[in-house]
């Protein structure tokens, strides 16, 4: 066993090769993780809040139940306004009411009565819009927020309506509406049971 004596050291050396020689081929071998990806995606802006639509006031007055000043969605006609009223009376005329059309922020509207002709209904004092009356806006007298209201009219449609009237007076019919540049047969069809002049 001399020869063991005499070559421990280069066989504990070549031992301790081997060793660190398998450690590193092992760790050579070793499938690498793979990369840390960090997210740089934006995330996405929140949509921006959309202002909320006011509630319109109305007054609504003649053959309600409650005739009162009430506040109506944004996207109310004539006929959620008198339901909001209490509904109408007993002696109510509904056919002489639109209640299909859309009210207006402080618009009046008139429940007419069964039998009666004119009614009795005057814009309140200092307020230029125009009442409802009997579902109808007087074309003659309308101010430019009340043409406004009326479908397919808007700002301005309804100042060629009030220059036309300041040239040529106040409308014969209805119909005469059709002489304002840009309004049709079919604008005027959407009209005509919505306006009158007398």
């Amino acid at each position: 066993m001399e020869w063991l004596d005499k070559y421990r050291w280069h066989l504990l050396l070549a031992t301790v090769v081997v060793v660190i020689a398998g450690v590193i081929f092992i760790q050579l071998r070793r499938p690498e993780p793979p990369p840390l990806i960090l997210s740089t995606a934006t995330p996405f802006p929140s949509p921006e809040a959309t202002p909320t639509p006011r509630p319109l006031r109305v007054y609504v007055s003649g053959a309600v139940h409650h005739p009162d000043v009430y506040t109506v969605a944004p996207d109310s006609i004539v006929k959620d306004a008198l339901m909001a009223a209490g509904g109408p009376s007993d002696e109510a005329d509904l056919d002489r009411i639109n209640l299909a059309q859309p009210v207006t922020d402080g618009q009046q509207i008139y429940v007419p009565r069964i039998g009666e002709e004119k009614p009795p209904v005057l814009p309140p004092s200092g307020q230029r819009s125009q009442p409802i009356i009997a579902g109808k806006i007087n074309i003659n007298t309308a101010d430019l927020a009340a043409l406004e209201s009326l479908p397919g009219i808007g700002p301005a449609l309804a100042q060629r309506i009030l220059d036309y009237r300041q040239a040529n007076g106040p409308f014969a019919g209805p119909e005469e509406i059709m002489e304002v540049s840009g309004i049709g047969p079919a604008t005027f069809k959407g009209l005509q049971d919505l306006i009158t002049t007398n």
